[in-house]
C-alpha cells in the first residue's frame, strides 16, 4: 500500500503575509471542521495549538478514518506537525501510512508490544528570519520604490517598514489585493493565449 501511495504528498505553505495552505495531490485539503473540530481558524503548524491538531486530524482522517484520526491526532501532531518547517513542507503520504501502521492499535497489534514511533522526516527549507518587505519585494520582481508607487505611498513609509521588519494590518491588506489582483491578471493572459492558440490553429 505504501507503494501504491508513493507519489501522493501533502504540501503547506504559509505566504510571506501569514495565510497558511495545505495540499493533497494538488487539492486543497479539507479542515473536516464537519467532522471533529479542533480549532475554527484552519490548519497551523510547527507546533501543538489548535491549528495543528486539526491539520494532524485532516492528515489522519484522509488516509484512515475518523476513529484512527481522532484517537492519535495528539500523537501525529507531537511526533510530525510540531516538527514540520514554519514555510514550506511536504509529507509523502508512505511515510504517514508507516506511522499509522507502527503507531496506531489494530487488531493485529494489540497482542503486540507497541513498536518505537517512526520519525517522519519532511523535506523543509530552513531560512534565517529575513526582511518581510524584501521578501515581497523579491517575490513580486519589485524594487521597494515601486513597492511604495504601488501602494501610493510615501517611499520614506515603505524604507521604515523595511528597517523595523514590520508592515501594518492595512498595508498587508493592500499588498495581498495586489498580489490577488496580478495573479488573476496572469490568468487572464494565460486565457487570452489559449484562445489565440485555438484560433489560429
Amino acid at each position: 500500500m505504501a507503494l501504491i501511495m508513493n507519489n501522493h504528498v501533502f504540501k503547506g505553505h504559509r505566504t510571506l503575509l501569514g495565510n497558511k495552505f495545505v495540499t493533497y495531490r494538488e487539492l486543497d485539503l479539507p479542515t473536516r471542521t464537519d467532522i471533529f473540530q479542533y480549532s475554527k481558524n484552519g490548519f497551523d503548524w510547527g507546533n501543538t495549538s489548535k491549528g495543528a491538531l486539526q491539520l494532524s486530524f485532516a492528515i489522519l482522517y484522509q488516509l484512515s478514518n475518523q476513529e484512527t484520526a481522532a484517537k492519535y491526532a495528539k500523537d501525529f501532531c507531537e511526533d510530525v506537525v510540531k516538527k514540520l518547517s514554519s514555510r514550506d513542507w511536504i509529507l509523502n503520504a508512505s511515510d504517514i501510512l508507516s506511522w499509522i501502521e507502527q503507531n496506531c492499535d489494530t487488531v493485529e497489534q494489540q497482542e503486540q508490544p507497541k513498536v518505537k514511533k517512526t520519525q517522519i522526516r519532511s523535506r523543509r527549507t530552513k531560512k534565517e528570519k529575513s526582511n518581510i518587505v524584501k521578501e515581497i519585494c523579491q517575490e513580486l520582481d519589485i524594487t521597494q520604490k515601486q513597492l511604495a508607487k504601488i501602494l501610493e505611498v510615501p517611499e520614506g513609509t515603505v524604507s521604515s517598514w523595511a528597517v523595523k521588519n514590520e508592515i501594518p494590518r492595512l498595508g498587508k491588506k493592500a499588498i495581498e489585493f495586489y498580489m490577488q489582483n496580478a495573479k488573476n491578471q496572469r490568468i487572464v493572459d494565460s486565457y487570452k493565449s489559449f484562445i489565440t492558440l485555438l484560433q489560429t490553429s
